[in-house]
């Protein structure tokens, strides 16, 4: 009506009806003859367009449609109804059938929705974002009337009310529901406390802190700290309340956080980080910067910059433990060639190759900003493999990708990394998303001093002397190291030795970055030395390498 048509309503619900005509429809109770008042109403032709707002399980509504629509006219399904679409009347009128998706073009479109990549004017007139426009422009100037559509309002702590009307609890009529805040109460939003069994623990337990609990975070890490009497769960942070809630009462946090600040509380001394790798770094430098213990998974940071701040911020707080989520240099089959290599001084070499498996480019890890990318996300592990078994740090990179026109370096994931280590050692990464489900995921061999190791996805070792035959060094269910690494990295917040040196994060992580630089660039590049860090007068950090 506010745009000039004319329309006719009908709902098995008189009252809607009757409301429709209040906004100026032709109303059509469900005794009326729906057809009949189409025709009159346009002449014979039929409607130009049926927005089909019901929900059913009836063919029927579909079949209506076709029936009072006009020849090309259109159908657009908005509720979720049966849709066997008769054929004599959709193809004797060529009437059109669209689907519609919420709010308009750009919807689920993380492009538009996220990166704010704005579809152009000319060719998509009315997006997501100018749909709303639209509304709200017809709003302010009354000509859309939504506040006559609320039938009832509740103090945001009587919300259960309200649900149980949504949820058919309580069968009573409504349409628009508001739950109203107080205006005048503070904007400061306490933690949920949950209602978990809250284990008691001693004094000297880890107090123990978790900012993002994703699948990997609450399948291989929170079950290794849950029910530990050294350990006490004290708050959990994750983007959605409800999850984190689901979260607290399966491991027994005492808390859900509202966001990061209230994880840093005096009384937690470490904080696992979990999140998004966006947002590693800047989590990893505020607890740093409150005197916290750091376990954050890989990779440290995405850019020298963020490798610089977390620098800067570990050189201000030294007494604080950081460990990252290099799991591999901790299993079992790992220990086992390094103990096989013993006395063996090397130089190595070392071949690496990984199933990795394909995952759609517009999954988040993919995305250059948020994920960085599976080089940064996920190669970076073999990438510290390869430096815990040839005991060096990383001084030289080459990669080079598979060309594919519909993707950036950053992006790609089939790549082969060599790596130059400053005692001599080289290591080949083939790192595939290309090949078969059905091939195991992960081998590694080692060569140096007339010995030979392989790895076989971390289920067994097989070492190679200077005899024929081959000798069993280990084997048993596949072992990734996630405990071991838990294990070592608590050991460390109680006063033992670092289960692994800073410098050697710092190096693995800078040297998975220029990784991805030398993707870029097309040569090998040096790794750097050192990464000297200085605060100018302001406060800004600079880094060179």
């Amino acid at each position: 009506r506010a745009n000039g048509c004319r329309v006719i309503a009908t709902d098995l619900d008189e009252s809607l009806v009757r409301r429709a005509e209040g906004y100026g429809a032709i109303g059509c109770g469900s005794g009326s003859d729906l057809p009949g008042t189409c025709r009159h109403q346009t002449a014979g032709h039929g409607v130009d367009g049926v927005l089909v707002c019901a929900g059913s399980s009836s063919n029927s509504i579909i079949e209506l449609c076709g029936e009072v629509t006009r020849e090309k006219g259109r159908v657009v399904v908005v509720g979720a109804v049966r849709m066997d679409i008769p054929r004599e009347p959709y193809f004797r009128k060529e009437i059109s059938l669209v689907i519609s998706r919420s709010y308009g073009p750009g919807r689920y479109d993380r492009r538009y929705e996220e990166d704010g990549q704005d579809y152009p004017f000319a060719y998509v007139r009315f997006s997501e974002q100018r749909n709303m426009q639209s509304i709200a422009e017809l709003i302010a100037d009354r000509r859309l009337d939504v506040g006559s559509l609320i039938t009832h309002r509740f103090p945001v702590d009587d919300a259960a009310q309200a649900y149980a009307l949504i949820e058919g609890r309580k069968t009573e009529p409504y349409i628009g529901i508001v739950l109203e805040y107080d205006g005048a109460a503070s904007r400061s939003v306490a933690p949920v406390v949950v209602a978990a069994d809250a284990r008691k623990v001693s004094g000297d337990a880890i107090q123990l802190a978790c900012y993002g609990a994703g699948n990997y975070a609450t399948a291989s890490l929170l079950p290794l700290l849950a029910g530990r009497k050294d350990v006490s769960l004290k708050g959990v942070y994750t983007a959605s309340g409800r999850s984190a809630q689901a979260v607290a009462r399966r491991f027994g946090f005492q808390y859900c956080a509202n966001d990061l600040e209230q994880l840093l509380a005096p009384d937690v001394d470490a904080v696992l980080i979990a999140s998004r790798h966006d947002s590693h770094a800047a989590a990893v430098c505020d607890a740093l910067a409150r005197g916290k213990h750091v376990y954050v998974e890989k990779p440290m940071g995405l850019t020298v910059e963020e490798l610089a701040r977390i620098v800067a911020a570990r050189q201000a707080h030294p007494g604080s433990r950081l460990l990252v989520g290099f799991n591999r240099r901790f299993a079992p089959a790992t220990q086992a060639v390094r103990q096989y290599f013993a006395g063996v001084s090397g130089p190595f070499v070392i071949n690496i190759r990984v199933n990795a498996g394909h995952i759609p480019a517009d999954h988040w890890i993919q995305h250059p900003v948020i994920g960085g990318g599976r080089i940064l996300g996920e190669a970076c592990h073999f990438v510290d493999l390869a430096a815990a078994l040839a005991g060096s740090l990383p001084v030289r990179v080459h990669a080079m990708a598979v060309a594919d026109a519909s993707k950036s370096p950053t992006s790609a994931d089939n790549v082969c990394i060599v790596l130059q280590f400053a005692n001599g050692s080289i290591a080949n990464i083939a790192y595939v998303a290309s090949g078969s489900k059905a091939m195991p995921k992960e081998r590694v061999e080692v060569f140096a001093g007339g010995r030979a190791a392989v790895i076989d996805d971390f289920r067994r070792v097989d070492c190679y002397g200077s005899g024929a035959g081959s000798s069993r060094a280990w084997s048993g269910s596949q072992d990734k190291g996630q405990t071991a690494m838990i294990e070592g990295w608590l050991a460390s917040l109680r006063g033992g030795a670092p289960a692994v040196e800073f410098n050697v994060l710092l190096m693995v992580s800078l040297a998975t970055i220029r990784c991805v630089e030398s993707m870029c660039v097309g040569m090998p590049l040096d790794v750097g030395e050192h990464l000297l860090v200085t605060t100018t007068e302001e406060g800004d950090v600079v880094q060179h390498s």
